[in-house]
């Protein structure tokens, strides 16, 4: 998909969000969103897929068909337990070393985590992730491995902020 239509779907949506003042989400067709931007509706799946993740801080409701919609809500968390169990839900039960680093990057850009936070923990789940690979553990084990030691490890740094 062309970087610049991709962009300009992404500004035009976050500025829509920017523009709701009581409420967190939008809730637009996909099929309009299509015609105003002059593609398909799956260029528009992608730039949601790609852009408005829950890592990214967004969960996308759906819902196709005649009547059908998108529903985008912008996560938002103002407490430690808030923030813990938001966390708790991106990272689930497993969680690959790049899509660790991934949620990583965007807890920094949202000021959640510091750059030196982000370094140490980068730095224990790849020195772990070796470990296991060493000690010949399978791959799907070894992303449970990640996503526990990733969620003890922010759970911690959300509690050490309250």
């Amino acid at each position: 998909m062309n970087n610049n239509l991709t962009r300009e779907i992404e500004k035009y949506l976050l500025s829509l969000l920017d523009e709701q003042e009581d409420e967190d989400f939008i809730q637009l067709r996909r099929k309009e969103l299509a015609e105003i931007f002059g593609c398909v509706p799956s260029q528009i799946n992608y730039v949601l897929r790609s852009r408005f993740s829950p890592e990214q801080g967004y969960l996308i409701e759906s819902r196709r068909g005649g009547s059908g919609y998108i529903k985008i809500l912008k996560i938002t968390c103002s407490n430690p337990e808030q923030k813990s169990e938001h966390i708790s839900d991106i990272i689930g039960d497993s969680i690959s070393i790049n899509e660790a680093k991934r949620l990583l990057e965007y807890l920094q850009d949202r000021e959640l985590i510091t750059g030196r936070e982000r370094l140490l923990i980068e730095i224990a789940l790849k020195e772990s992730d070796n470990q296991a690979q060493i000690n010949d553990i399978d791959i799907a084990t070894r992303k449970e491995i990640n996503a526990d030691m990733l969620r003890h490890m922010l759970t911690s740094l959300m509690l050490i902020e309250s």
